[in-house]
């Protein structure tokens, strides 16, 4: 592997296949001609944010059943489009790497930039139910009548809201949490994004008074994510206290005064729960969201990221609790 490249990488351990060697080779060159014209990472996630946001327009226009082969090619265009979104997203923390340009707004536009596409996304594949239902209404035997189509599209909103809030937003937030907890114990502090609500809240509470409202309506929206992700693991971080207790100051803990031994126990009893938790992240997930889209059947996807991807979410949480439980016992 290229040192260039492997240095613009978080670690190796944390890609699945496809990013490490197809996306991320992509993603470098990206990064390297960016770079070359001296454009900031957070002006690539902002692109990214666009790009992934305009796919919705076609989503929700698209359909090979209903519109035959203009339906088609709208479904690839915003395919296509989802596709560049992502990995420009995925450019913006290579070429942070490659030229050190990185930031804490950055790493917060980061954390934000697929709820930016999938919102738009998902409300467009509602409508997209609305004006085009033969099939679901067919298997259900239900009339199309008008009064039955606002009904079944106001029950598959209910679905895409709670598949979004719940599914999409608290799944790639639990997965983007499990990586970084990775990266921490393998390449410490300057190798992770590990963050913490309380430090968070003191860096907002630290802020200028001159601080533009949108850094500060970032910085506050971060503080809510983190929080999120310490409530689902409440057994990391009890190990994360004793950590602190026993090689910290009691409120934190440098991974480089944690005893290698244990480092490399943490990282042997992570690394399998890392590969389930691959599959909650963007390539798996989108594999799913355009099938159903290409199908014509886009509401179906709400109900497969609800149950099969919650059942995923549920046992990496759990599996990865319970060694973290194990864990905390053993100090």
């Amino acid at each position: 592997m290229n040192e260039n490249y492997a240095a613009t990488l978080k670690s190796t351990e944390t890609e699945d296949w496809l990013d490490l060697h197809v996306i991320r080779p992509l993603c470098y060159y990206c990064a390297k001609f960016f770079a070359r014209l001296d454009i900031h990472p957070n002006t690539v996630t902002i692109a990214s944010m666009f790009i992934g946001a305009g796919s919705a327009v076609f989503f929700g226009c698209a359909s090979y059943y209903y519109c035959g082969m203009e339906g088609l090619l709208l479904n690839i265009v915003a395919i296509v489009l989802l596709m560049i979104a992502d990995v420009l997203d995925c450019t913006d923390g290579q070429l942070a790497r490659m030229t050190g340009k990185k930031s804490r707004l950055g790493r917060i536009l980061d954390g934000v930039a697929g709820f930016t596409w999938f919102v738009p996304i998902y409300h467009l594949l509602v409508w997209r139910f609305y004006l085009h239902h033969d099939i679901e209404f067919s298997w259900l035997g239900i009339s199309d009548t008008p009064q039955n189509a606002i009904i079944a599209t106001i029950v598959v909103y209910a679905i895409g809201l709670w598949s979004g809030i719940v599914g999409i937003a608290g799944q790639q937030r639990l997965a983007d949490y499990y990586i970084n907890v990775h990266l921490f114990f393998l390449k410490g502090e300057k190798g992770s994004e590990l963050d913490n609500s309380r430090r968070q809240q003191e860096i907002y509470d630290q802020m200028p008074p001159d601080t533009p409202w949108i850094e500060r309506y970032f910085q506050h929206s971060y503080i809510g994510y983190t929080k999120n992700q310490e409530k689902v693991t409440p057994q990391f971080q009890q190990l994360m206290k004793r950590l602190s207790e026993r090689y910290g100051d009691g409120n934190s803990v440098s991974s480089e005064n944690i005893p290698a031994e244990f480092r490399q126990q943490f990282r042997a009893k992570s690394l399998p729960v890392i590969f389930w938790n691959g599959l909650l992240t963007f390539n798996f997930r989108s594999f799913w969201l355009f099938l159903f889209c290409l199908i014509d059947l886009p509401a179906c996807y709400f109900l497969f990221e609800i149950i099969a991807m919650g059942l995923l979410a549920w046992y990496v949480n759990h599996r990865h609790e319970a060694f973290c439980r194990r864990l905390a016992e053993s100090l």
